[in-house]
């Protein structure tokens, strides 16, 4: 059977080399594999990476991405039967990643998976905690509910045909598909022992759009989802004390103790702007949330124009 990985790149220089390397010592069990690279516009190495290691090159302009576009366009591309796809900053952790993370489709025990998540010794402790929540040490083949990510997953040919992935969502594009396949009776699966390291290396500023627009998205997934003041305060408040709490028992609390409030303030400052934002994105806006200024510095203007003017609304 043949695998098609789709890998969306944007700037991935830093990590890219490291994941192909990983994916061509995969353990595969007789699976062949090609591996479709969509890029949005790097400007770094990315594409002489991705050329070194013969991957097939797709390009999706700027005006034209989202998350859900540039993955649809990687599908129709490929060839396989099963699409698994990883982010550019992501590397599995071992040889057997590819081949355990497509079994239960190929086996039938569903149709859409995705596999754990960790992070690094240079990742934030609040993001690896909710690593540790997202993505425990056990699998769940059917699991209960729709939630997925498609840094690491992967979800049959003919899924995909039925449902494709929303292309006006700024985000969580996987988690909308997965809830119209599982509302079907589809079945979603999450493979524990498929692991990948994930390395986001984000600014604040990062961060908070990074949540931002997680927000907006979800705003259609789950309508009924609203933060409200008190909510973002007591989010902000009891997510730092329990990871402070943690931290102690780790000994690392002196260490990650203003990291932590830093991370954990972005991140619900982000989603609550983001949950009463219901704009449909201009140009300018899509600049902000899917090319930021640590991208390049042509962008830097751009995006402070567009914190000028939102901040005089």
């Amino acid at each position: 059977m043949l695998v098609s990985i789709i890998i969306r790149t944007l700037n991935e220089g830093k990590h890219l080399d490291a994941l192909l390397l990983r994916i061509e010592s995969q353990e595969t069990g007789g699976l062949n594999y090609e591996i479709i690279i969509v890029d949005s516009g790097s400007d770094d190495h990315t594409l002489q990476i991705a050329a070194s290691h013969k991957c097939r090159i797709l390009h999706i302009s700027r005006e034209e991405f989202s998350f859900g576009r540039s993955l649809n366009i990687g599908c129709e591309a490929a060839s396989g039967e099963v699409f698994a796809f990883i982010s550019g900053h992501c590397i599995p952790s071992n040889t057997q990643w590819l081949n355990t993370l497509c079994q239960p489709l190929i086996q039938g025990k569903a149709s859409y998976v995705y596999g754990r998540q960790i992070g690094s010794s240079d990742s934030y402790y609040s993001e690896c905690r909710i690593f540790a929540k997202y993505y425990p040490e056990r699998s769940q083949i059917p699991q209960e509910g729709f939630f997925c990510n498609n840094a690491n997953s992967a979800i049959t040919r003919a899924s995909w045909k039925r449902y494709r992935f929303d292309e006006e969502l700024t985000g969580l594009e996987d988690m909308e598909l997965a809830k119209r396949l599982v509302s079907d009776g589809g079945k979603l699966g999450y493979i524990a022992e498929s692991c990948v390291c994930h390395f986001h290396d984000e600014p604040w500023s990062t961060i908070k759009r990074r949540f931002e627009r997680e927000a907006i998205a979800l705003q259609k997934i789950m309508p009924q989802v609203h933060i409200y003041k008190r909510d973002l305060i007591r989010y902000v408040v009891f997510s730092i004390w329990m990871d402070w709490k943690n931290a102690k028992q780790e000994c690392t609390f002196f260490e990650k103790a203003k990291e932590i409030v830093q991370y954990r303030f972005y991140q619900y400052w982000g989603s609550y702007k983001g949950n009463h934002d219901h704009r449909k994105l201009s140009h300018a806006q899509k600049e902000k949330y899917f090319y930021p200024a640590t991208i390049g510095n042509r962008y830097e203007a751009e995006n402070r124009r567009v914190v000028a003017d939102e901040s005089s609304q």
